[in-house]
């Protein structure tokens, strides 16, 4: 364990700490003001890191945590392959999985930031991008049996080269994608580095390139202690759990399952992926960075008390991913649907650990389903793409002493992916929104009760357009879970009601294509699991549920076990 640092050494770390804290968040902020998806914008689907220069992680903004420590080993890939060239001006691009990537689809900027000539640090943004060329517009091709039918893959490469941009490699990329938002998207992202660039540059002046890194080393060592701290707060043991996966877009009953062992021992923490299945034919594998990423959001939610999410952290966590398995899956297998299995990463260890910290974990939050539709915008002629991100966010699950937030989305995102504006959302897309509400009885019941789902229903104004669906959760052992006695959420629904009257469902990994103009698009997320009996919820709780929609007169009878009487009260 490091020694305690000086009193001043400590005052050091703490204001550096903060002014990388606020650099990042200045980061952000110029993202989403200047980008122009809508992902971006509204939905704020990128994260921001400070590094060092070997690819260490420093600080981070995890506007959507799974993208957070995936990062990293990309950054790291990046230090390597650019140790030796690396100069002022320098912008690297960079989505490759196979090289550290998290998925195809979610584009790092970096740019290196100098002091007096030495190389100190990177900054970086990471986001997804609307489109990236490939079978499927937006990616999410569910046909897709290697990486190349999904997409433009990046290994790193440089966009600007000590200041020019390389117009031969911009064109290349850009050339592969169909539409033009990605491009100033990039251009945003460019920006953003360009002023974290800044203003990293102007807090080197202020105290110099060896006060800085002793900071910096400050902040790894506080990180580790948290780290260790939190992990000596659970019970040493073996604590094991298992969970499945449906669906690779090509096998649609095959099933996945993914193993898991956390070994606590002292200070030091095990996450064994031992046994998982093998990587799968279609697009469902999970890159080692997105199953990294995904221990480490299930570490910070059950770990007591705010602690600094550095590299620091891994020091005292190691991840052991199979190699080949659907969890570290071997090239060139798809990975795009991979991202997503976080929801199911996530949830497998939080079920591994009931036994040991029962009153920190949560029941399982509502898999994610959703659906990337794409066509031809007929008011403006041009193609468009967009995530229906309102109709997929559902309901988060319930923990001890708190109900599971309502339509919070996966837990992948932390809650943080945000619903699009309804109004900006027809502006953008050739399409009527009709439904958006709450949807009753979807919350698992629970002393603590999951959250609730939502209910979309929108109408297609456009002709032909398509709908890419990828997730899980449609049938009743794939619902939110709940645990110590708590209830599952709702299942997951999606239809789409043609004009002449016939209803289409879906599979869950599936292209719907040439979608008649005056279709009517249908989408339950459904509700997260609860926690604790139900009969130990207070029956005002319940009450207030009862008179407020949330819950109906007869789930409250049947699963909270209410009489007439006390429901009258």
């Amino acid at each position: 364990m490091p020694d305690a640092p000086a009193a001043d050494d400590a005052i050091l770390t703490s204001i550096v700490a903060s002014r990388l804290k606020s650099i990042g968040q200045r980061m952000g902020v110029v993202v989403e003001r200047s980008a122009r998806s809508p992902l971006l914008v509204e939905g704020r689907d990128f994260s921001v890191g400070i590094y060092d220069v070997d690819g260490t992680l420093v600080e981070q903004t995890e506007y959507i945590p799974v993208l957070g420590y995936a990062t990293t080993p990309g950054m790291r890939e990046i230090a390597r392959r650019f140790a030796a060239s690396v100069k002022p001006g320098d912008v690297v691009l960079h989505n490759d999985p196979y090289t550290g990537g998290n998925q195809l689809s979610d584009w790092k900027v970096t740019k290196p930031v100098f002091h007096e000539g030495e190389h100190v640090a990177w900054v970086v943004i990471v986001a997804h991008q609307a489109d990236i060329g490939g079978a499927v517009p937006g990616t999410y091709n569910p046909h897709a049996t290697d990486m190349w039918q999904e997409g433009l893959r990046i290994t790193p490469v440089k966009l600007y080269d000590g200041g020019t941009r390389r117009d031969d490699v911009w064109e290349l990329i850009f050339g592969n994608v169909r539409l033009d938002v990605v491009a100033d998207d990039v251009t945003a992202m460019i920006g953003a580095c360009t002023v974290g660039e800044r203003e990293l540059g102007a807090l080197l002046r202020a105290y110099g390139t060896e006060r800085y890194r002793q900071a910096v080393a400050g902040l790894l060592d506080a990180a580790e202690q948290s780290a260790a701290q939190a992990i000596r707060s659970i019970a040493d043991g073996t604590y094991r759990a298992e969970l499945t996966v449906h669906d690779d877009g090509i096998d649609h009953t095959g099933r996945w399952t993914i193993r898991l062992a956390v070994t606590v021992a002292g200070d030091h923490l095990t996450f064994d992926f031992a046994g998982t299945d093998r990587q799968a034919t279609g697009y469902i594998n999970t890159p080692r960075a997105v199953t990294i990423s995904s221990v480490m959001i299930a570490f910070f939610m059950i770990a007591e008390g705010e602690l600094p999410h550095n590299d620091g952290v891994l020091r005292r966590i190691e991840v052991l991913t199979p190699e080949g398995s659907l969890v570290n899956p071997s090239f060139p297998a798809p990975t795009c649907f991979g991202n997503h299995v976080a929801d199911q990463l996530a949830a497998v260890i939080m079920l591994a650990l009931v036994e040991a910290v029962p009153e920190r974990v949560t029941a399982c939050w509502n898999a994610l389903l959703a659906s990337t539709v794409n066509g031809v915008d007929p008011r403006t002629g041009r193609p468009y793409v967009d995530i229906l991100l309102n109709a997929c966010k559902g309901g988060g699950g319930g923990t001890f002493g708190a109900d599971g937030y309502d339509h919070i989305g996966l837990i992948g995102s932390g809650g943080a992916i945000a619903a699009q504006d309804p109004e900006m959302f027809e502006l953008v897309n050739p399409h009527l929104l009709r439904r958006f509400e709450y949807l009753p009885d979807s919350a698992g019941a629970g002393r603590w009760r999951g959250g609730l789902g939502v209910v979309t229903e929108l109408e297609f104004l456009d002709d032909g357009a398509e709908a890419s669906i990828f997730g899980d959760g449609d049938l009743p052992e794939t619902a939110a879970f709940g645990i110590l006695g708590g209830t599952a959420g709702s299942i997951n629904e999606i239809q789409f009601t043609y004009p002449d009257g016939h209803v289409h469902r879906p599979r869950l990994k599936d292209l719907v294509s040439n979608i008649p103009r005056g279709t009517v698009y249908r989408q339950v997320a459904g509700g997260g699991g609860g926690y604790g009996d139900p009969a130990e919820r207070p029956r005002e709780r319940v009450r207030k549920d009862v008179r407020n929609g949330v819950v109906s007169a007869a789930q409250a009878r049947a699963l909270y076990g209410m009489t007439d009487e006390e429901l009258a009260e």
